[in-house]
Parts: C-alpha cells; structure tokens; sequence
C-alpha cells in the first residue's frame, strides 16, 4: 500500500505521527510508538470513505491497560478528523521489549524506571533470560536486588539499588 490514499488523500505516515501523541497510561513518558504496540496502519476505501485500521499488540495478553489504549487511540484520531476508525489487536506474534524503540527506553530510565535488557542463553531446545543485573537508573549502579517479581503494574518488577538504596522499577523483558 502506498503512503498516500489518492482517493482520499490520507497519509499513513501522518496517522503514525498523530499515534506518536499516545501516551501509555500507565507509563505516560511513552507513546504507544515508543512501546512499539503499533504494529500496522492501514488505509482502505470503500464508496469514497476511508477508513483507517490501527493493528496493535498489547504488551501483555491481558494487560488493563489496553482497553484505554484503544480509546486514546480513537480519540487522538477523531481529534484530528479520522471518523472512520478500526482498532484491530493481534496477539500473535506476542509482543516482545526489543519492539521498544530505544528512545523508549531511554524515556524510560529518565523517568526513573530501568529499561529491559536481556542476557540470553540457550538450555537444551528453550531459550531462558538469565537473572541479569539490572542497572539503577538513578546513579547507574548494576549494585541492585530484586525485591518483587511485580512492581507497580504487572510488565514491572521492584528492584532496590544496593548503592543509593533508591528503589525502582524494571520494566521486565519478555
């Protein structure tokens, strides 16, 4: 599909720019961009109407927060004249950290919540995140213990920083 729809004159790269001032509401330093839960834009026409499909993943199968994602998706749309919206989620394949951009994540540590990163080692045919260290994103000490497998929202684990002793969330990978 082109960029630009002719018969309608919409321009997929504006919608994803539009989508860009989506904030997750859970994490409101970051779009749905950022998150990378924006898997396609679609543009389609029927008897001259357009209509413009959003495909997104969520983060988790049965993360609360997408039901508001989706409503601030349409919203941020009909703002900007889109009318004719179709939210469409994807499950498969399950969304991933490496599809954060890595201005994301950087959001992510300015805020005060230590990015995913992953150390991977094959096990067998099963591939296992190992515990990693996972850096303060206060005073970037790797000096940290986790305190919880669940921080703030499930996708986050608590973490204390042994130096600092600031505790913090880490936005965990999968």
């Amino acid at each position: 599909m082109a960029d630009v729809n002719t018969v309608t004159n919409i321009s997929v790269q504006k919608i994803w720019s539009i989508l860009g001032e989506v904030c997750d509401p859970e994490v409101p330093v970051l779009s749905v961009i950022d998150l990378g839960i924006i898997r396609e834009v679609k543009v389609t026409t029927a008897n001259e109407a357009a209509l413009v499909e959003v495909v997104i993943t969520p983060t988790y199968s049965g993360c609360p927060a997408m039901d508001v994602i989706r409503m601030n998706i349409r919203m941020e749309l009909l703002q900007h004249d889109y009318k004719n919206v179709q939210i469409t989620t994807v499950l498969s394949p399950a969304w991933t950290t490496d599809w954060m951009t890595e201005a994301g994540k950087e959001k992510l540590k300015a805020y005060g919540i230590a990015p995913p990163n992953i150390k991977q080692q094959v096990c067998n045919t099963h591939l296992f995140a190992e515990d990693e260290a996972v850096q303060c994103p206060h005073c970037n000490s790797y000096n940290t213990r986790r305190i919880s497998e669940f921080g703030s929202t499930a996708c986050k684990s608590l973490h204390q920083c042994n130096d600092c002793q600031e505790p913090f969330d880490y936005f965990k990978c999968h």
